[in-house]
């Protein structure tokens, strides 16, 4: 992401960028609609559909004046029918532009503008400011303690933006919608993107307040927070907007370029503009969710009798990103690197932007970390923290701070980053993603060279069945690692999606302690969203036994465990709040119960409740987890991972819950029973063996043994010329781009993918794609057709004479012309469009046959006399220089003249006709360069020929007399027609004595 299409210090510069880097960037003809309009016209009507079932009266309502939202439809079609309504009215009345408009109705797909660095607590403190609310009036509370049940309706708990708009509605300082823009919003939210400190965006957000309605008000908070909820998913607005935009979303994970490249519905993303590229960040592929049964995941995982494996990979506990590699051609040697995390989010600034970046807290370590010959990569992986003093992985929240410690001092002995790598989408300039796993996984072992601890290869183990999927389970629990990865060897990689091919397993149904844990609870936590209003997790503690006050809860201590938030139904939390109703206490951080419970953090009071309750009134909740691990976050210095609420112990109180010497005891018998359980199986299951791979993959320009499918001939008609690719060939041959690149390096062009990257590019294209679409618009560089390069090679092939000089442009290669250069390929051919330079087929003979009748002479551009001699010159100083002569040059000079049956002294007796064979002879001799003489007398004459065939001694004895006759003139040789055959099949002048 370019920092000056965030920070636009100069608009008009920036704008300039963008429409270099955007060539065929749309321009609104317009100024672009109030920014009332989205809600009114689309927002509320898709959340009123949300609320509402189909085919209600509202929801008929609300999806338009016109009829079109009749009893009937689904939501989904509701919803579909507002979106194009409100895109089809922004096309007529605004433009193609709708970039600014989308990035408010999508602001989580939005990666051009930065983070606000807002969240709720941050915007009620500043509203409550520049409302000048009281902190501890009632509206004060509301919007700082937003997740509590308000004081009055409590209906908006857990909706921080309906909190803002009960306190907005009271004391607005206007009620009719405002007069801002969308584009005027979206240079304010510029601003306060990039301002820093709340004392920066607080007067932003005035400026906001002062100009906007409570209700618009209320829509822009949702905005900043980037939680809009409407109904509508990015897949409908996208599929509205243009048929491809979804795609182009996932292999560029950019809002802007949807917008610009595919404002025109009817230029569809053909071939390249599909797949992924370097330096431009995708959407992953993501694990499916666990099933419930192992059982029918694995079965999934099997699809035939013949291939049962599936592997199973170590799921990690970091942050999954993905590293770009690509040649940096200002640095010998050099390489430029690009991080993104799974939410497209830029880490190059942390991880570095090449092997020389001071700042890297990995890239520099990379120098021998890929084989020779790689160039080019695409990897994904997931990015951790190793602390290599405990050889041992860290916690995935140190990630950040780990990898500015080792900026500062990349050989510390302290945590550090490490990028393990699970896939490979990308190799020198070929794209993967179509590949089976275990092809991408062969390519992956042959392109990395791994280094110890800092950039790694992640591991994994075949499996047939569900019993291997357990063990495997049961040890990384043991590891406190976060769960598995079951993945199909067979399957290909897959953006954006969840997909049955990758199913994740976490450990969260296991109970590692050989026993469920009672755990007494002492705090609650209100929830948002759907669970908003009331208390939706649960703070847990053990109790601290001593001699004195075991039995008398106003002396004994609770010191917090865990929290517990998940596995409970909506009849759990029922029976839940109707036993502690009326017995929670709001948690005042400044008199906080500590008699009773205690916190991690001392005065930082960490994982702090928003309500707490005396033990003694408190429940029991039996919890499962599925291992224990060490923690500062709560007092106990440990606790579980993945603890899940199982059931409601009522026939336990806080005198039977789980103590802290209980828990102590249940964890050491624990590890025993896990020990001896990992020792039995580690003696009784053989280790498997990784298969083979049959088909290893084969990657063009790798290595040595690396190569592609044969696409055609080799030679040097390309030397020295440049070529950008764009699109695959149908004509005359059917090539794939791959396929045409691989044409062009073999006969000694160079390959590039941009028509920037070198002087004088020749870009090719078959269809209209939208980088193709985007060099029309441009109009400077003419576009050819693949069919140039496959008829260059082939001439060149044939042995014309000519493999180092070029075919010029044709009206028929072209697919695009420039103005300025039409008139000069038009006459590189007749007017029937028969070229002048080049052979041609069978087939196109019979479409210029075909045409003849219908093409006018006199409008079709002649071949001057000097373009003629000059072409002419530049055949003959090849051939003078020892190449074979062009078909089309055979007997150029030559003058034959064909002995008729009868005629032997060139008198006419009234008998005078040529044989089939000889008139067929002379049609080849005149199209191979040949004057053809029609009496023996005619001057010049060079070769005087009879059929071999039918010639009689005495005729060719009477011949030979006649040619030996002709006065003052330079006697013909005398040939047999098998001369003038063979001469024209083999390519050149054979020796005429011998035929």
């Amino acid at each position: 992401m370019d920092s000056d299409e965030i920070v636009p210090d100069n608009p008009q510069n920036v704008g300039e960028d963008l429409d270099e880097k955007y060539p065929n960037r749309p321009h609104n003809r317009a100024p672009t609609f109030a920014f009332h309009e989205l809600y009114l016209n689309l927002f509320n009507p898709l959340s009123e559909i949300k609320k509402k079932p189909a085919g209600s009266n509202l929801a008929r309502r609300k999806a338009g004046p016109h009829g079109k939202g009749a009893a009937g439809l689904s939501p989904f079609e509701l919803r579909r029918d507002i979106i194009i309504r409100f895109i089809a009215r922004w096309r007529k009345d605004v433009g193609d532009d709708i970039y600014p408009a989308f990035r408010l109705i999508l602001p989580d797909k939005d990666r051009d503008r930065a983070m606000y660095g807002m969240k709720e607590k941050v915007i009620g403190k500043m509203l409550v400011k520049i409302m000048k609310i009281n902190k501890e009036s009632e509206d004060g509370q509301t919007l700082l303690n937003w997740k509590l049940p308000s004081q009055t309706t409590g209906r908006m708990a857990g909706d921080f933006a309906g909190r803002c708009y009960e306190v907005l509605v009271k004391r607005p300082l206007r009620t009719e919608p405002g007069s801002l823009t969308i584009e005027e919003v979206n240079e304010k939210l510029d601003k306060l993107s990039i301002a820093s400190k709340e004392e920066e965006q607080t007067p932003i957000l005035a400026e906001f307040y002062k100009k906007m309605n409570p209700e618009e008000l209320t829509w822009l908070i949702r905005i900043i927070l980037r939680q809009m909820k409407v109904g509508a998913t990015e897949r409908t607005l996208f599929h509205a907007w243009h048929p491809d935009a979804e795609s182009l979303y996932n292999i560029s994970s950019s809002l802007r370029r949807v917008c610009w490249e595919l404002h025109d519905p009817n230029i569809r993303l053909e071939g390249d503009d599909r797949g992924i590229a370097l330096m431009q960040c995708f959407q992953p592929q993501l694990a499916q969710f666990q099933m419930h049964s192992f059982d029918k995941m694995v079965a999934r995982m099997q699809p035939t009798e013949e291939d049962q494996v599936f592997w199973i990979e170590e799921k990690m506990d970091g942050e999954r990103i993905q590293l770009h590699m690509a040649p940096d051609d200002s640095v010998p040697g050099g390489r430029k690197f690009a991080f993104w995390s799974r939410k497209a989010k830029d880490y190059t600034y942390l991880y570095g932007n090449g092997l020389h970046d001071e700042n890297g807290a990995l890239t520099r370590h990379l120098k021998d970390a890929f084989a020779n010959g790689v160039r080019s990569v695409i990897l994904d992986g997931e990015m951790v923290t190793w602390d290599p003093e405990q050889d041992a992985l860290v916690p995935f929240g140190t990630l950040k701070t780990a990898a500015i410690a080792e900026q500062r001092n990349p050989f510390s002995k302290g945590p550090r980053p490490l990028y393990r790598v699970f896939d490979i989408l990308h190799l020198n300039g070929a794209e993967l993603t179509k590949y089976t796993l275990r092809d991408r996984r062969n390519a992956l072992q042959k392109a990395l060279q791994p280094v110890h601890r800092r950039f790694e290869i992640l591991p994994y183990e075949e499996a047939t069945t569900a019993a291997e999927v357990e063990t495997c389970l049961r040890k990384v629990v043991a590891e406190a690692s976060e769960g598995l990865v079951l993945k199909n060897p067979r399957s290909p990689y897959r953006l954006n999606e969840r997909h049955d091919d990758w199913m994740k397993v976490k450990p969260d149904y296991m109970t590692e302690f050989g026993e469920s844990l009672d755990l007494i609870v002492v705090g609650g936590y209100y929830g948002q969203g759907r669970r908003g209003g009331f208390l939706a997790s649960f703070l847990c503690a053990l109790r601290v036994d001593d001699n004195e006050s075991s039995q008398n809860t106003d002396s004994s201590k609770f010191w917090s465990f865990c929290k517990v938030g998940g596995g409970f139904t909506a009849a759990d939390y029922q029976e839940v709040r109707h036993i502690t109703d009326g017995k929670w206490n709001k948690w005042d951080p400044k008199k906080p119960p500590t008699h009773l419970i205690e916190l991690a953090g001392g005065d930082s009071q960490n994982e702090r409740p928003d309500m707490w309750i005396k033990p003694s009134d408190s429940i029991v909740l039996c919890v499962k987890a599925a291992s224990v691990t060490q923690s500062d976050s709560f007092r106990m210095g440990m606790t579980v991972r993945f603890p899940r609420f199982k059931t409601l112990r009522k026939d336990k109180n806080w005198k039977t819950a789980l103590s802290v010497q209980e828990f102590l005891n249940l964890k050491s018998n624990a590890e025993q029973e896990q020990q001896e359980k990992q020792f039995d199986v580690d003696n009784s299951r053989k280790k498997r063996l990784k298969r083979a791979t049959k088909k290893p993959l084969k990657i063009a320009g790798y290595d040595g043994e690396s190569n592609v499918q044969y696409s055609g001939p080799s030679g040097h008609v390309f030397d020295n010329l440049n070529f950008f690719v764009m699109t695959e060939s149908t004509f005359p041959e059917k090539k794939s781009k791959a396929e045409l690149e691989q044409l062009v390096k073999a006969n000694g062009g160079r390959i590039y993918q941009t028509n920037t990257a070198a002087l004088d590019t020749i870009c090719v294209a078959e269809r209209r794609t939208v980088k193709v679409a985007s060099l029309q618009k441009v109009g400077d560089t003419n576009i050819i057709r693949p069919s140039w390069l496959i008829d260059c090679v082939k001439q060149n092939v044939k042995d014309v004479g000519l493999p180092d000089l070029i075919l010029p442009f044709e009206p028929r290669h072209m697919f695009f012309i420039m103005e300025d250069r039409a008139e000069e390929i038009n006459i590189n051919a007749d007017c029937f469009g028969d070229s002048y330079a080049r052979d041609t087929s069978v087939e196109e003979l019979k479409e210029i046959l075909q045409q003849m009748g219908t093409v006018k002479q006199e409008a079709a551009p002649v071949l001057d006399a000097s373009t003629s001699q000059r072409i002419e010159a530049r055949i003959q100083e090849k051939v003078n220089s020892g190449y074979t002569a062009p078909c089309g040059w055979l007997f150029r000079g030559l003058s034959f003249f064909f002995s008729p049956v009868n005629q032997t002294n060139g008198e006419d007796d009234g008998m005078i006709s040529l044989d089939l064979t000889l008139e067929l002879l002379q049609n080849t001799a005149s199209f191979a360069g040949a004057n053809i003489a029609t009496s023996l007398e005619a001057p010049g004459i060079t070769h005087a020929i009879v059929n071999s065939e039918t010639a009689s001694p005495a005729k060719l004895d009477s011949l030979r007399k006649s040619v030996a006759a002709l006065p003052g003139r330079k006697v013909p040789h005398l040939v047999t027609s098998k001369w003038v055959e063979e001469s024209w099949k083999n390519g050149t002048l054979l020796d005429e004595e011998r035929k």
